[in-house]
């Protein structure tokens, strides 16, 4: 599942936004983008409480509406002729913080066991750090592997509404292999896992990438 790369087919949600918006700072975008991100974490962490599930469904919307804002500052700063440098790293920065907040909301929670909670936050931040440490070394920034951040958005949407749902039908957690597990661990496992194949896949890349330049360059 990598959605990165069809990022393009979004561009009907955002460019009328970004129209409208264009002569707001793009920055101002991502810090409610942030916020929105911080406010999500909170609310998957409190929907762990007995008779908040209702949150989950709250959280799954705020999850969107983040994701929204941002890919939207980078529309808005280039339909603006605001695109720079210092915009891209403050989105990467805060990009990094909203993995934390929203993953970390579930993995600090009653719903995930910490030990999979923390392999989840590793996997996440291995998987951007290998993209974005490509770039920082010259080569080509990386969106490939199998869980990019689009994937990320997208699954932190679904699962929360699968545990809510499950739940009503009385299947919010099942057994495996002695274990108890729930649906949000599913997401949480997927995470640590896949996270971290994507980070080794893509340091992988780059590393065949710069030895072709070291051999062209002989």
């Amino acid at each position: 599942m990598v959605l990165d790369g069809q990022r393009a087919r979004a561009d009907f949600a955002l460019a009328p936004v970004a129209k409208r918006l264009i002569n707001v700072n793009p920055n101002t975008i991502s810090w409610i983008g942030l916020i929105i991100a911080l406010l999500c974490g909170v609310i998957f962490y409190f929907s762990a409480y007995e008779g908040k599930e209702y949150l989950l469904l709250v959280g799954a919307v705020a999850v969107i509406v983040s994701g929204y804002f941002d890919a939207l500052d980078g529309k808005i700063a280039k339909l603006a002729g605001k695109a720079s440098r210092k915009g891209d790293y403050l989105d990467h920065v805060f990009d990094r913080y909203a993995d934390v907040f929203m993953i970390g909301g579930v993995a600090f929670s009653a719903w995930c066991n910490p030990y999979l909670g923390m392999l989840a936050l590793i996997g996440v931040l291995l998987t951007s750090y290998m993209g974005t440490q490509a770039q920082a070394i010259g080569a080509p920034r990386l969106y490939a592997g199998l869980l990019g951040r689009a994937d990320r958005v997208v699954l932190s949407t679904i699962f929360p509404i699968i545990q809510y749902v499950m739940m009503a039908v009385g299947y919010g957690s099942f057994e495996v292999f002695g274990f108890d597990i729930n649906w949000l661990e599913i997401m949480m496992l997927w995470f640590a896992v896949v996270g971290n194949l994507t980070a080794i896949q893509r340091a992988i890349i780059t590393w065949n990438n710069l030895s072709k330049e070291d051999s062209a360059k002989k």
